[in-house]
């Protein structure tokens, strides 16, 4: 339908970046990312430490390496959801958001979970890497729902992904945001 075809009736079109980011699910999601953090943070300073000390060399080297791809993880994540709040609270425009979005790698950073040493991990470690790439993977179908299921490791076009997006979504909800 092209735009001279939209209802004009005032309504303001549906943003679904603004409209997940007020949602309850939304709420919940941001709660248990954030809480999984904290709880990752935690762990690494207290009882994680003091396990990684009794490991094996290989185990100990998978503990540094996994615990690296962890932290760096839920930061993205964690950047993630802070940039869906900025929309919901009205910190941050779309467009804001969309330029910010394009330094959070939600699509990195997978652990390969399995070899030598890995069973000696500690139980809580591997719950916490369990439950982080989870919600790495609720939040890159979230992101792909709302913002296009573009991946960040797909190779560069040459074409700004962030304005081709922009400039799909003018189209299809209102022309009030072209320029």
């Amino acid at each position: 339908m092209s735009n001279d075809k939209l209802p004009h009736n005032g309504a303001k079109p549906v943003r679904l970046a603004e409209h997940f980011a007020t949602s309850d699910k939304f709420r919940d999601l941001f709660s248990n990312g954030m809480d999984l953090v904290e709880e990752t943070a935690s762990f690494l300073d207290a009882d994680g430490r003091k396990a990684a000390k009794a490991l094996s060399k290989t185990a100990s080297a998978i503990y540094g390496a996994e615990s690296m791809r962890l932290t760096t993880r839920l930061m993205q994540l964690a950047s993630w959801l802070l940039l869906q709040r900025a929309v919901a609270e009205e910190e941050m425009t779309l467009q804001q958001v969309l330029v910010e979005k394009k330094n959070i790698k939600i699509n990195q950073l997978h652990s390969p979970q399995g070899g030598a040493g890995w069973d000696e991990l500690p139980p809580h470690f591997l719950d916490l890497i369990d439950r982080s790439v989870s919600l790495q993977r609720r939040i890159q179908q979230l992101d792909a729902q709302i913002y296009g299921d573009k991946s960040e490791d797909s190779a560069p076009t040459g074409e700004n992904p962030v304005a081709s997006q922009h400039a799909l979504l003018e189209t299809a909800f209102d022309r009030r945001f072209r320029r």
